[in-house]
């Protein structure tokens, strides 16, 4: 992966957007995509386009940054073609009701708020899981070479909704009162810690490249954390991340 050309990119979606040369953004992202049709659309007036040619650059440079090999891509595909056998993702819409309804506890209105808002976050997963597999489908019935950084997008968020979703499932499964309510109490502390650990890890990387993505992370993750800091909630306003 040429470095050089990774930097270019950067450099370009570092500059405030209305410096930016909108036709020079159309190149890079040829230069990525190979898509001479998405090319001369966009050169008709490329700063009309300003949105698109961003978000797709964005989109690709977090591809490149993460250095994620063709190996690596295949390999999530496979993960990914193994979770929509287990979770049925390619059954019709109203089916995971009923899957939902067997996996319902027979105590689950006698459970406490946060147990049982695990079994309601799950459906809500699932549904989550069954969109992003949708896209990725006509994504490839679209483009029959679909790009491996188009696809690594919608893989890696499949993949950690399902690991999402298997964790509520073991402690809404396996919750037995006041001992599986301290597990729990244990589990959400030390979640709470590594999430600051993950946030101060990635405060420095915004503050040089600023993206959506790592944006998105450091949200994640400060959503986390139990009692924020007065210090790190006002790091992340002053990175502009929360207000």
């Amino acid at each position: 992966m040429n470095q050089k050309f990774t930097e270019k990119v950067q450099a370009w979606l570092a500059q405030d957007a209305e410096q930016r040369d909108y036709a020079e953004g159309a190149l890079l992202l040829l230069q990525l995509t190979g898509n001479q049709i998405m090319y001369r659309n966009l050169m008709v007036n490329p700063k009309r386009r300003a949105e698109f040619i961003e978000y797709q650059l964005k989109k690709r440079l977090s591809f490149r940054l993460n250095q994620v090999t063709h190996e690596q891509v295949e390999a999530m595909q496979a993960e990914v073609d193994k979770i929509v056998v287990n979770r049925n993702l390619e059954v019709k819409q109203q089916q995971p009701a009923n899957e939902f309804k067997a996996g319902k506890r027979a105590d689950h209105d006698q459970l406490p708020d946060e147990i049982q808002a695990l079994y309601v976050e799950n459906l809500s997963i699932v549904q989550k899981m069954r969109e992003l597999h949708l896209k990725l489908r006509s994504l490839s019935l679209e483009n029959a070479t679909c790009p491996d950084s188009e696809r690594y997008p919608f893989l890696k968020e499949l993949i950690a909704l399902d690991k999402r979703l298997h964790s509520n499932w073991e402690q809404y499964d396996h919750y037995t009162g006041m001992g599986g309510e301290q597990r729990l109490t244990t589990d959400v502390r030390e979640e709470s810690k590594k999430a600051v650990r993950l946030i101060n890890l990635a405060k420095g990387r915004y503050r040089k490249n600023p993206s959506e993505e790592l944006k998105a992370q450091i949200l994640a993750n400060y959503a986390k954390v139990i009692n924020p800091t007065e210090k790190l909630t006002n790091d992340l306003k002053e990175l502009g991340i929360i207000k």
